[in-house]
């Protein structure tokens, strides 16, 4: 395997970035493949960093909260010394909430936004980009947004404004999807544009190729197994990386083409098959309320649930358009607009949770794309070959995950029982996700 060390050395002509708040790495992927190098990705969820590490072996996987790391921390264990830093980009999760007569940015519900103002402010990027719900721009939210522009002008950066709410299913993301997308640039710099739309991508094109999950009895054991695929869209050629994607200055990782990851079948009733066989495309069906995906249009948003601390639920899951059965996680994960290569954590219970908390990476790549063009870099393809190898990282638990990090198995709340107090059952509504998974 490629060490992280001497990639990133070797490979040092490559603008750099962190990403905060990484959870799988969304993100990550995005800058990577519009030509930037992962200098460092900041994660508390050590289940999701062994994600990211698996898939990101060059990148330092810091398994920690921003909240205890200083600007100085980050540059230390991402061994990048005093070098400019080009992008710090993150979904930092907030509530959002705004208080009467207090600013929105001073709520300890909110602490981790202002540790991202605080981040920018002690690094000093070139650029930022702050990505987040479409729901802080409107209502009393605004405010809250408003706080976070005025804090970053205040630190010496211009912002793109207005700011733009981007919708993945206009940059080729079968999946109508839409975030928030604040970018900022250290005064004296050019602001990028943000991206316009480019083409639309439907359900067939994404999963039409995958093997029915169904027909493997592996799968009932197993997250993976070789099979025959028959690909003919140029957007599943390209995520199974056997036709060239000319947009895509990533590293190649080599993997086993063949190879369906990430298809751990679901067992469903004979009633509830019956059921999603009768269901219309593009309907919901009545009983379990999942929508039933159109092969000819685009997903409805993919969401995660909620984490161990907040109940551990299970968002609803599409419907297969052929088949009776919900869709499995690389169904997601090509409606998401990841590559095969990319790898999830064995479960579908966190393999979900990791699609639906992160951008998805053609979305991403538009805005980074624009980043890398107002830095005045036109990015070539790496020649170095990272191997992914180390497939016990998507089977670790809490425990052996945090573990392999040395950091402690409570850092992500578990879920409360119910000789707990009921007290600590309340929790107040989310606007977005917690720390743990926002990549």
């Amino acid at each position: 395997m490629t060490s992280s060390h001497n990639l990133r050395t070797k490979e040092n002509t490559r603008p750099i970035v962190i990403d905060l708040f990484a959870g799988a790495g969304g993100l990550s992927l995005a800058f990577e493949q519009a030509g930037f190098d992962i200098a460092a990705a900041v994660e508390i969820d050590p289940i999701h960093c062994a994600i990211h590490h698996y898939n990101f072996p060059q990148a330092a996987t810091i398994c920690a909260s921003v909240v205890n790391l200083s600007g100085k921390d980050i540059r230390r264990r991402a061994e990048i010394g005093n070098r400019e830093i080009d992008v710090l980009c993150g979904g930092a999760p907030c509530q959002g909430f705004s208080l009467i007569g207090r600013r929105a940015l001073d709520d300890p519900r909110n602490q981790l936004v202002f540790h991202f103002v605080r981040l920018v402010n002690e690094m000093r990027p070139k650029y930022f980009v702050f990505e987040n719900v479409k729901g802080l721009t409107v209502g009393t939210h605004k405010q809250f947004l408003n706080e976070v522009v005025e804090e970053m002008k205040a630190a010496g950066y211009d912002i793109l404004l207005p700011w733009q709410v981007l919708n993945a299913a206009d940059f080729g993301v079968p999946q109508d999807r839409r975030r928030l997308f604040l970018i900022g640039a250290r005064k004296g710099l050019p602001l990028p544009a943000y991206p316009q739309p480019t083409k639309r991508v439907t359900v067939s094109e994404a999963i039409g190729d995958l093997p029915n999950a169904d027909e493997f009895a592996e799968l009932l054991q197993s997250d993976s197994v070789r099979v025959k695929f028959k690909t003919s869209s140029v957007y599943a050629k390209r995520l199974r990386g056997i036709e060239h994607d000319p947009d895509d200055f990533g590293y190649f990782r080599q993997y086993d083409a063949e190879l369906l990851s990430a298809s751990a079948r679901t067992v469903h009733t004979e009633i509830s098959q019956r059921r999603f066989s009768e269901t219309n495309h593009g309907e919901t069906e009545l009983i379990s309320r999942f929508l039933k995906l159109d092969p000819d249009g685009v997903c409805n948003t993919l969401r995660a649930g909620t984490d161990s601390a907040r109940g551990a639920f299970t968002s609803p899951r599409p419907i297969h358009p052929v088949h009776a059965r919900v869709i499995t996680v690389r169904e997601a994960a090509r409606l998401h607009s990841y590559p095969d290569w990319f790898r999830f954590h064995a479960t579908k219970w966190h393999g979900f949770r990791e699609i639906g908390n992160s951008v998805p990476p053609l979305l991403g790549r538009a805005v980074a794309n624009k980043l890398i063009k107002a830095l005045d870099i036109y990015p070539t393809k790496p020649s170095t070959v990272i191997e992914l190898t180390s497939e016990y990282l998507l089977n670790l638990n809490m425990g052996s995950a945090a573990k392999h990090f040395n950091v402690s198995p409570t850092v992500i709340g578990q879920r409360l029982r119910k000789t707990d107090s009921p007290n600590k059952n309340i929790h107040q509504p989310m606007l977005c996700e917690p720390e743990s998974t926002h990549g």
